[in-house]
């Protein structure tokens, strides 16, 4: 993709899942990539994989000075950063409202929004001081768009990513500095696996491409919104979803009250043949 080769990007939450894939499309599109993750050992193993000159750095996102000095070591690693994938987050527990503790809600929102906003400030402020332009992609959500009665920690913070977007897309603007969003569905990674989400295949069956994602085809459209191929987006939140988001799921061919969708699709598309 147009404007990549050569140039240095940061990728939180790198050391595996969404992020470990970010990295590699990255690097295979010809860019310098710092790795970061507050898992050290996992962060260098990725950065040890990528095709490309890469570093590996420990830091967690939701601390101010690990923010600094991860931005810090991939300076002095590389000069100037041209893009940042904020891409590290938590789930939280799935559980509901009476189970959610004040501790956790807090926890997931220093990472998945105080991480986000350290992020971005840290971006801006050296593009400042170097008077350059970059690109930033956030990592939103599914979840940033629908709500659920579960992980209720989680959703709230992907919403307020987008407030983060949106303001730093307009601010950014006018300094040549992109700001946009990705938004996957259903992908499985030890991101939800972890939190005891074992029935994504099962659920992703519902998007109208009846499959989950993975990880690459999420990097892809992260490569996509950082290249100059999209140098007239800022501001938009792209989703990845396989067509979930656009489901009426109050209507038959939505699901409504239905898992078998072998059955709903095979009654679904013989009316339509019947009714040629």
């Amino acid at each position: 993709m147009r404007g990549l080769e050569g140039k240095a990007a940061v990728v939180t939450g790198g050391g595996g899942g969404l992020g470990a894939a970010s990295a590699l499309r990255l690097s295979r599109e010809g860019c310098r990539v710092a790795v970061v993750d507050i898992d050290g050992d996992a962060a260098r193993k990725v950065a040890d994989s990528l095709p490309g000159e890469a570093v590996a750095i420990t830091a967690d996102v939701a601390l101010e000075e690990d923010v600094e000095r991860y931005l810090d070591e991939a300076t002095n690693s590389f000069g100037m950063i041209n893009f940042h994938h904020l891409n590290a987050g938590i789930p939280g527990s799935a559980g509901g409202f009476p189970d959610l503790s004040a501790a956790e809600f807090d926890r997931v929102m220093a990472v998945n929004v105080r991480g986000i906003f350290l992020g971005l400030r840290g971006a801006f402020r050296r593009c400042r001081a170097a008077e350059a332009a970059g690109s930033v992609v956030l990592t939103a959500s599914i979840a940033s768009l629908r709500g659920s009665a579960d992980l209720i920690a989680y959703q709230t913070s992907k919403r307020a990513v987008l407030g983060l977007l949106h303001g730093a897309a307009m601010y950014g603007g006018p300094l040549g500095i992109r700001v946009n969003a990705v938004a996957p569905g259903i992908v499985p990674t030890a991101l939800f696996t972890s939190a005891g989400r074992a029935d994504m295949v099962r659920r992703a069956a519902t998007a109208p491409l009846r499959r989950a994602g993975t990880p690459d085809e999420i990097a892809s459209v992260v490569a996509f919104l950082l290249s100059d191929e999209a140098a007239y987006m800022t501001g938009e939140t792209v989703s990845v979803d396989g067509g979930s988001s656009v489901v009426s799921t109050v209507r038959d061919s939505g699901g409504a009250g239905a898992w078998d969708f072998g059955a709903l699709d095979e009654r679904t598309y013989l009316r339509r043949e019947e009714q040629g």
